[in-house]
C-alpha cells in the first residue's frame, strides 16, 4: 500500500472524524444515549387573569365565530400531551367586552394535547389586541398548577391566535 504524504486537508478530515466518533460514542467507546432537555413550565402572565370567570361553560364556539384560538397543552418535564384539559378563553371582541359572560367559553384538549375554539374577531382593548386563556386546577380538579395567559396579537387584523401551555404538576 503506497504511503501518501500528510496534507493539511487530510489532517483536518482525520481529526474531525476522530472527534465526531468520540462525541458520538463517548470516551469509553459506548454509545451515549440522547438526553432530552427538560421542558420548563409556562409561567402565569401579568394581566392574564383579568375578568376570569370560574366555571365558564364548555362551548363549541363563542358568539358568531370568525376568529380561531388554538394551542397545545403539555406536561412540564417530558412534554407529554395532556388530554381532556379544560382551557377557558375570553377576549374583547366585535361582539362584546372581555368582562361579559357571553365573551367567555371553555374547551377541552384532544388526545394530542391540542385545543381549538372559534370566537368573534378580537379587537384592541387598552391599545392592544389580545386574548386571555386559563387553565384552572380548581375547576378541572387535575394535579397541575393554574396558569393564566394573555398573548398579544402581532397584528390586530389577524384572524388566529395561538397560545401553548406547559403545565407543572402541583
Amino acid at each position: 500500500m503506497p504511503l501518501t504524504a500528510p496534507t493539511r486537508r487530510r489532517f483536518l478530515l482525520t481529526g474531525s472524524a476522530t472527534a465526531g466518533a468520540i462525541l458520538t460514542t463517548g470516551a469509553t467507546g459506548l454509545m451515549v444515549p440522547a438526553r432530552a432537555q427538560s421542558l420548563a413550565p409556562t409561567p402565569t402572565m401579568r394581566g392574564g387573569s383579568n375578568n376570569y370567570r370560574p366555571g365558564a361553560p364548555i362551548v363549541n364556539r363563542i358568539g358568531g365565530g370568525g376568529f380561531v384560538m388554538t394551542g397545545t397543552v403539555r406536561r412540564a418535564g417530558d412534554g407529554a400531551p395532556l388530554e381532556a384539559i379544560r382551557i377557558q378563553i375570553w377576549a374583547h371582541t366585535t361582539e362584546g367586552h372581555e368582562r361579559d359572560a357571553d365573551s367567555h367559553g371553555a374547551t377541552l384538549t384532544a388526545a394530542d394535547g391540542t385545543f381549538r375554539l372559534e370566537m368573534p374577531q378580537i379587537v384592541p382593548a387598552f391599545g392592544q389586541a389580545h386574548g386571555h386563556l386559563a387553565y384552572d386546577s380548581d375547576i378541572d380538579g387535575s394535579p397541575f398548577q393554574t396558569v393564566f395567559l394573555r398573548p398579544v396579537m402581532s397584528n390586530p387584523n389577524d384572524t388566529t391566535l395561538s397560545a401553548d401551555f406547559v403545565l407543572q404538576p402541583g
